[in-house]
């Protein structure tokens, strides 16, 4: 078995280090001697290993853009996507696509057994291997290690994640109902799995984003809340000044585009607008002062006038008459392809779980949780908490196929990172501080758009609480 720390050693020795990616690439091949292959293509005034000096590994992009392709496309999320939330019996052909499709990302990495066959082979308690499943349960034990319980189509098993071990961290940051592979051994019992490795669905060392070839920009911003007495309209029309002077394509809207009505207790006191269709007449008014070049696709939130499960469906068009011919309507999530380039535009619900259940995650640092989505290849992987999901035939939250970016929002918190290849944006809010921000001790960043170069997937930051917006340093 090859170790974290011995791997790491071996580069130090080397005076190298070296970057997480590459250390769990190599305890994934299970190859010692890849770590000499490895050292031997660094150049001499390397200081960090990152995975691009892996001998053989090629930068492949997810699937094939075509020059004949429409310049704007929904490939998921389109109206009437959604279906009506159906039976409890339908939350097995749920879960078990879920299961299936991720479990299918991960098999090639780790070659798992069914969980069934640890109780009918006497092998298994020999040899190291690997197995694949949903994470029934997941808590810490009284001396502070790690007890999974994991499942599969065949039958369940125990897997404890020793705190000793150099990689304790990961195991720390597994959460249920994702599905995971574990690399371990058998106790004489056949009942329990000393893990050695964790393998998750996540974004392949290998890819490469693609990048449009035509110029292009798109902006991206969320959490307008039309209705709210905290909207910034003054900061809202310095950005519509800003749009009708600049060279931008696309205008993306991740959610909670109105306030909304009965969202929580006493909102009828912090509203200016309280009749839920007016609030989208407005908007629609706003939208109707932008160039006719602009491509505008609205995506709803937790705030908007549809149903709270995921995947939500566009917004009815009874609310949305008299809106410019510019406005497209899409689900929660959905995937859009601009130029070629994909992005999958997320609410961002699930943030409020992920937060919640990851040791050291803040809203703060909300684009964090981004990452943690791909590693899972979900956008909300824990089923009952605060993020309702609505059964169907298929687990539409399913990050598949990758994309370019991710553009999520409601947390308010302006933020961007990078994982693998892929560009997380956290978009901010159009509305200052509210109450329970406030008893909450979040600090919002308003009035900030980002604009994304299509063309180099570099993104730009603009703050139009001032008068005079210039890009921000990232």
């Amino acid at each position: 078995m090859l170790d974290t720390s011995l791997i790491i050693e071996r580069f130090l020795e080397t005076k190298l280090q070296v970057h997480p990616d590459v250390v769990r690439y190599i305890r994934e091949q299970k190859d010692e001697h890849l770590i000499d292959k490895i050292i031997s293509c660094v150049p001499s005034d390397c200081v960090v290993v990152s995975p691009k000096f892996i001998p053989g590994l090629v930068p492949v992009r997810d699937g094939i853009r075509f020059s004949g392709d429409p310049e704007f496309e929904i490939i998921a999320g389109r109206k009437g996507s959604s279906h009506p939330i159906g039976k409890v019996e339908d939350y097995i052909t749920y879960f078990l696509d879920r299961y299936t499709r991720l479990y299918n990302m991960i098999k090639g990495r780790c070659n798992p057994v069914p969980i069934e066959a640890l109780k009918r082979n006497n092998r298994y308690k020999q040899e190291e291997f690997s197995v694949c499943g949903m994470v029934m349960d997941v808590r810490s034990t009284g001396k502070g290690h790690r007890m999974v319980e994991l499942e599969d189509p065949t039958g369940g098993v125990s897997v404890l994640f020793n705190k000793d071990r150099p990689d304790f961290d990961e195991a720390e940051r597994i959460v249920p109902d994702e599905v995971i592979g574990v690399r371990g051994t058998l106790t004489q019992e056949g009942k329990l799995i000393f893990a050695n490795q964790i393998f998750r669905p996540d974004i392949p060392f290998s890819y490469a984003p693609f990048m449009s070839e035509k110029p292009g920009v798109a902006v991206l911003i969320s959490d307008i809340h039309i209705g709210s007495n905290t909207f910034l309209q003054d900061a809202w029309n310095r950005f519509v000044d800003w749009l009708c002077e600049s060279d931008v394509s696309y205008l993306l809207v991740a959610g909670d585009l109105v306030d909304g009505i009965g969202i929580y207790p006493d909102q009828d006191k912090e509203l200016v607008i309280t009749n839920i269709y007016e609030q989208y007449e407005i908007l629609g008014r706003m939208l109707s002062k932008l160039p006719p070049t602009i491509r505008i696709i609205l995506a709803p939130g937790n705030h908007d006038v549809v149903r709270g499960a995921e995947p939500q469906p566009v917004i009815p068009e009874k609310f949305t008459r008299g809106y410019p011919d510019t406005c497209t309507f899409v689900e929660n999530p959905a995937l859009i392809n601009l130029q070629g380039v994909r992005i999958m535009m997320y609410h961002g619900r699930s943030f409020d779980d992920l937060i919640g259940l990851i040791p050291g995650a803040s809203y703060d640092l909300a684009c964090d949780m981004i990452t943690e989505m791909l590693k899972r290849r979900h956008l909300a992987p824990s089923y009952g908490r605060r993020t309702p999901i609505a059964a169907d035939s298929i687990d539409r939250l399913i990050i598949d196929p990758i994309p370019e970016v991710v553009h999520t929002g409601h947390v308010h918190i302006c933020g961007i990172n990078r994982y693998r290849g892929v560009l997380g944006i956290n978009s901010g809010t159009w509305q200052s501080q509210t109450s329970f921000q406030k008893q909450m001790n979040i600090q919002p960043t308003p009035a900030i758009a980002i604009a994304l170069d299509l063309t180099t997937l570099k993104p730009s930051l603009y703050n139009f609480m001032d008068d005079s917006p210039e890009p921000l340093l990232l």
